[in-house]
């Protein structure tokens, strides 16, 4: 599967632009952030991306579908309806359940519900 970061290396590379030149163009950011964002170490911020969408040309739109993170607004609304979310989510960071298990579990949960009807 192709990341976001794998996405933005390929067109940069296709521009034939190095990341020194790259970073010069998107204004505030350094070579290295640049980098860390290619190799997912870290995520750009939405200004950032949308500038990194028009530096290669590109809808934003483009980025955002493989961008995987949830909006943070919207995970903090789940969190407070359903504290126990946090609890799990907790739990999945800390690496006591891994990604696999919980998509065990809600494609089971799902089936279940499903059942039922």
């Amino acid at each position: 599967m192709k990341t976001l970061g794998d996405y933005i290396r390929e067109l940069r590379d296709k521009q034939d632009l190095s990341l020194r030149e790259f970073a010069r163009r998107l204004g505030d950011t350094s070579p290295a952030h640049v980098s860390d964002i290619e190799n997912g170490r870290r995520s750009p911020s939405p200004a950032l991306l949308a500038k990194i969408a028009e530096v290669l040309s590109v809808p934003v739109t483009e980025f955002e579908e493989l961008d995987t993170r949830l909006p943070l607004e919207e995970l903090k609304k789940a969190i407070r309806r359903e504290p126990a979310l946090g609890f799990a989510l907790r739990k999945m960071a800390e690496g006591h359940v891994t990604a696999e298990e919980l998509m065990r579990l809600t494609d089971d949960k799902r089936k279940a519900e499903d059942d039922k009807r």
